[in-house]
């Protein structure tokens, strides 16, 4: 248990990290509109001139004390580390420029593929790098829009404040890394776990365990088939569920932890109707 608390935290760590460096070698050099904290930062310093780095991570802490509250106590605490993590990684960097020199448009697209990849590392440790993709997780939990289109939206309107400050052309340049941020992001999450959903069928002799924990570590319900041993005739309960790729990894290290012997048939499931699918999709 120790072990994989370690290994979450450096994942959190390491997508922080990732993420500090699209904003600080791509977002404030270039003053692209990426979304973000990171863009609100870039949008509103001709207005009021604070420091981008300082207003990035103020903003940081206080959508942290938000999620902490929408999405709950465990939740803050897994979010703490990376809300933590990202000032005192781009505080240091900031003192180190990478001092590149690179069309602003080649700029904004690595700025999006390098943080969608930071937040995507984050996300798959089951965290959230804090800043602009809180309010994302909180829209998933109400609506069970895919995580990936909210936080294009929330950063395509990111951009669109950008427009006050600057103009259109730096909009434009802008939605590159929107664009990019939300396509990292969608393929480091379905990485190793194949399209929309898994449908996953576990036959167990702790079964009863296994599927309480899908009930309060997932929230996913379950259905019981009732099955025969072809060769010992015994008598066996199948455990039926469908979970999103999000949830996919977390399944597997439960039937793990619980029954490391349980045998286990995943197939791809790609059209999903009904309750934690096509309405109130709740911790996808």
């Amino acid at each position: 248990m120790i072990r994989k608390k370690a290994i979450h935290i450096l994942q959190v760590l390491l997508g922080t990290f990732i993420l500090a460096v699209s904003v600080e070698f791509f977002v404030l050099p270039y003053n692209i509109l990426s979304g973000g904290v990171a863009g609100i930062a870039v949008a509103l310093e001709p207005f009021f001139h604070i420091d981008e780095t300082l207003a990035a991570n103020v903003m940081m802490l206080c959508l942290l004390g938000l999620g902490w509250v929408m999405l709950g106590r465990e939740f803050g605490l897994s979010t703490m580390v990376s809300s933590l993590a990202y000032p005192v990684f781009t505080t240091f960097l900031s003192k180190y420029p990478a001092d590149l020199t690179i069309e602003p448009i080649l700029a904004s697209f690595y700025a999006g593929a390098l943080g969608g990849i930071g937040i995507g590392i984050v996300m798959r440790a089951g965290a959230s790098t804090g800043g602009m993709d809180i309010p994302p997780l909180i829209l998933n939990k109400l609506t069970g829009i895919k995580i990936a289109t909210l936080v294009m939206i929330t950063d395509a309107l990111t951009v669109a404040l950008g427009i006050v400050a600057y103009d259109i052309s730096a909009a434009l340049v802008g939605l590159i890394s929107v664009f990019s941020s939300g396509y990292a992001i969608n393929r480091v999450l379905e990485l190793g776990q194949g399209t929309n959903a898994k449908s996953v069928q576990i036959i167990s002799n702790d079964w009863m365990k296994i599927k309480q924990r899908i009930y309060d570590e997932l929230e996913r319900g379950v259905t019981l088939l009732e099955a025969q041993g072809g060769y010992s005739n015994t008598p066996r309960i199948v455990i039926l569920c469908v979970v999103s790729q999000r949830q996919y990894a977390k399944l597997l290290e439960i039937v793990k932890e619980t029954d490391p012997t349980a045998f286990v048939i995943t197939t791809d499931a790609t059209d999903m109707h009904g309750e934690g699918f096509t309405y109130s999709s709740p911790n996808i």
